[in-house]
């Protein structure tokens, strides 16, 4: 029989496993900053939506919310300068606010103030109209938050929630810190069916602080709306304390 011809494996060249091993890594190296590069991409794209979502809510200050304050304040000048003062401060701290860097972070308790402030005006303009009950309990004042991440939404249970309500309504804003989490709700009565009620908007502060929150801490914080007992509430959880990267 002819002889089965067995093939001879080739001599191990160093060289060669060298240059097949560097040029393996090399495409392992190119894949991986290629991923990399497209979650920065990724990364950078959220950004500049979130960014673009929040300069436009920064630049929706409500047309009749502005009026209403300047009337207002036209108002307390004969009859109190020094109420008149007061509220022109008051309006001052909101536009400072809105007209902050889009990035910018700030204390649970600047935002508390802020959103006091927003209550004082419209206090004036709705008087016994608009009920606030704050119930805030255990939070940490010196926690970290986006700018802006409760006023608009506080603004938003205003407009869609007491101002069409002929007799008003009740806003409750309840805070509190729990296993890690500042937890804050906004929760408003609805108008009576019939009454100047179907101000639907476009949900742009809620969706705002939503992406907001995702871009800033991932899956760390949340924002939930729903009814409870009737009224709408807005509930949102985010993490403290929160180093960059967490998420």
């Amino acid at each position: 029989a002819a002889a089965r011809l067995v093939p001879q494996a080739e001599p191990f060249d160093p060289a060669t496993f060298v240059l097949r091993s560097v040029a393996v890594a090399a495409v392992v190296a190119a894949l991986l900053l290629r991923y990399l590069y497209d979650q920065h991409q990724q990364r950078e794209r959220e950004l500049a939506a979130s960014r673009a979502r929040f300069e436009a809510l920064q630049a929706r200050i409500r047309p009749h919310f502005l009026f209403n304050s300047m009337n207002t304040i036209a108002q307390l000048t004969r009859a109190d300068p020094a109420l008149a003062e007061e509220v022109v401060q008051d309006l001052s701290d909101l536009f400072r606010a809105t007209l902050a860097d889009a990035e910018r972070m700030t204390s649970l308790a600047t935002e508390l103030d802020l959103t006091r402030s927003y209550l004082r005006i419209e206090g004036q303009r709705l008087g016994a109209r608009l009920r606030v009950v704050w119930d805030l309990e255990d939070l940490p004042d010196d926690a970290r938050v986006p700018m802006l991440v409760l006023q608009p939404l506080v603004e938003n249970a205003v407009y869609h929630g007491i101002e069409p309500a002929p007799e008003g309504g009740l806003l409750t804003i309840a805070g509190r810190y729990r296993r890690g989490k500042v937890n804050l709700s906004v929760r408003n009565t609805l108008p009576p069916p019939g009454s100047e009620s179907h101000r639907v908007g476009n949900r742009m502060a809620v969706e705002n602080v939503r992406s907001r929150l995702a871009v800033r801490y991932g899956d760390a914080a949340s924002l939930n709306v729903g009814r409870v007992d009737g009224e709408y509430q807005v509930r949102i959880s985010l993490p403290h304390p929160f180093a960059e990267g967490e998420s």
